[in-house]
Parts: structure tokens; C-alpha cells; sequence
């Protein structure tokens, strides 16, 4: 390998370098465990056009983050952060958005009191969050806060991956590739849209079983009418 070999070099330093050391201190700090779930989004869909009907635009990161502040309320064992060797577990559910932006920037704001808005509120919530992240105007709180965090590659072709969490909180949930698949109704072939999610959980706040729990509840309640 000579140096006419190299296409490009990128010193891990500055902001690239601060994604670098965050995520290995997530990795290094946490006991990561993943687990993988498919659902059936049919219904989610149904839902998404009807409201496009009513002249209403919701995206799916929008419908899903409606679905996980509902079922996060029913397990509040997700709903924390482990600081100062504590586990804490929230009333409210200040929600993150895992946000890429050109040059290699991450970063996941925090919506506070998720929970306490509509659907409609938390995605023009959300869409505001992304627009003052490409401003750069986002506030040391919105950066630091946070209880739960989605982050979404479901423009891409994977289905399911290894999301890392973002420090200090209990878990994160990856959206997955939304694909169709055949199944067998009434005895008819149907073709369903099925979705991939990642749960990645920190086990020394949250044992298997209810980040189990929680992911099948989530899937019911995506899937139920």
C-alpha cells in the first residue's frame, strides 16, 4: 500500500472525532444487548394514507414515534438513564431523534414531554428540531436531554442492525428496511409490508424479558386496527 494508493485522508479529530470517542464510550460504558423484531405495518400504512385523505402529512418516523411514546408509557423500565451508578426512570418521555446531516454530522436532539403532544405536534416538533440541527441552533439541553432515542435507516436496504445508545440513556430503537412479504391468509396469498425493528438496551438497567416485552408490545400495537 503506497500513498498514490489513498483516495482520501480524514483526521479523526474535531467533530468526526467527537462521534468517534462518543461511540466508543457507548460501547465501552454500557452492556449492550440487541434484540430483533419483525412487524406487519399494513395497518400503519392504512393509517398514514387516511390522514394524507384528511390533508394531513405524517412520515413514518412520525407514526412510529407515536406508537413507542404509547407503549413506552405501558414499560417505563426503557424510559430512563443510568448516571452516577443510579438508574432513573422518567415520568415524562423526553424523546431523541438520531439526525445524520451532510459532512458526517450526528447528533440526537431530545423533544421534550413527547408525550404530552399529539401526533400532529410531535412531528412539526420534530421537523423543527431538524431544521434548526442543519442551522446549527440547537441548545445544550436539547443535546444532553433525552430519555429514549429512534434512530431510522429505513431508506436503505437493511433490515435490522446494531444501534448504539446514546449515553446516558437505557435504549434506542432502530427502524429497519419497510419489505414485502407473501404470506398465506384464509388460505389465499396476500402480500404484507413488514418492517424491521432493533432494540438495543443497556443490561445493567433492563433485564431481557421486559426489553422483550416491550418490542413485541410495540409490534402489537403497530399491527393492531
Amino acid at each position: 500500500m503506497t500513498a498514490s494508493d489513498t483516495l482520501r485522508v480524514t483526521p479523526l479529530k474535531g467533530l468526526r472525532g467527537m462521534i468517534a470517542n462518543n461511540m466508543r464510550r457507548s460501547l465501552d460504558e454500557a452492556a449492550q444487548l440487541t434484540h430483533h423484531a419483525v412487524c406487519c405495518v399494513d395497518t400503519m400504512w392504512r393509517r398514514k394514507e387516511k390522514m394524507a385523505e384528511q390533508g394531513v402529512n405524517i412520515s413514518v418516523e412520525d407514526l412510529l414515534a407515536d406508537y413507542v411514546v404509547n407503549v413506552l408509557a405501558k414499560h417505563p423500565v426503557l424510559n430512563g438513564r443510568i448516571e452516577n451508578n443510579e438508574i432513573s426512570i422518567y415520568r415524562n418521555i423526553d424523546l431523541c431523534y438520531a439526525i445524520g446531516l451532510p459532512g458526517g454530522k450526528l447528533m440526537a436532539p431530545a423533544l421534550f414531554a413527547a408525550d404530552q403532544k399529539d401526533i400532529q405536534e410531535r412531528a412539526a416538533a420534530r421537523r423543527e428540531l431538524l431544521n434548526r440541527a442543519k442551522d446549527g441552533q440547537l441548545t445544550v439541553s436539547e443535546m444532553k436531554g433525552g430519555t429514549f432515542t429512534l434512530t431510522n435507516i429505513g431508506r436503505s436496504r437493511v433490515r435490522f442492525f446494531t444501534p448504539l445508545i446514546n449515553l446516558p440513556q437505557l435504549a434506542i430503537l432502530g427502524i429497519g428496511e419497510t419489505y414485502a412479504e407473501v404470506a398465506v391468509e384464509d388460505g389465499q396469498f396476500v402480500t404484507r409490508r413488514m418492517m424491521g425493528l432493533s432494540l438495543t438496551f443497556d443490561h445493567r438497567g433492563v433485564d431481557g424479558g421486559p426489553a422483550a416485552d416491550f418490542l413485541s408490545d410495540l409490534c402489537r400495537e403497530i399491527e393492531s386496527e
